[in-house]
């Protein structure tokens, strides 16, 4: 009786594991650079408090311009897929996160070099490479029909 039960969980676990996702399509897939999973490998940059400190009030705002311009033109290029502060203060000094799509970590270092406040050292980074759904590209289509300001 109980390898009858081993046998046939085997069975319904196994019929679970070989289902197809009815909504799966391909072309979208392959356009994204989907693994079978629906995945794919971006690269994860921490923002941090660098060790640069700007008094000046007009340089510091002309650096953080450069950076918000910095991530629109990425995110147009479609390098940078998520970017956001954090809603809190924390005791890793980190600032915000990136996400961007690129082949090695070298061109992620490159990619966030772009941006100026990095450049001048009022923030620091920290770059992993990450694993999520290669499906995160399209999120930005909605994103821009719910902001109501660009900064």
């Amino acid at each position: 009786m109980k390898s009858l039960f081993t046998i046939l969980s085997l069975a319904l676990f196994s019929s679970f594991v070989n289902a197809q996702n009815k909504g799966f399509d391909q072309k979208l897939a392959d356009s994204l650079g989907a693994d079978q999973y629906g995945m794919k490998t971006y690269y994860l940059v921490i923002l941090k408090k660098g060790k640069t400190e700007i008094t000046d009030k007009a340089k510091k705002s002309e650096l953080m311009k450069g950076h918000m311009d910095n991530i629109s033109k990425l995110a147009k290029d479609g390098k940078l897929i998520v970017a956001g502060p954090m809603a809190e203060k924390n005791d890793k000094n980190y600032s915000g996160i990136f996400i961007l799509d690129a082949k090695t970590k070298e061109d992620a270092e490159s990619l966030v070099l772009t941006d100026p406040s990095v450049k001048s050292g009022i923030f620091d980074v920290e770059i992993y490479k990450w694993y999520g759904s290669a499906a995160l590209p399209l999120y930005l289509k909605s994103h821009d029909k719910v902001t109501k300001v660009h900064f």
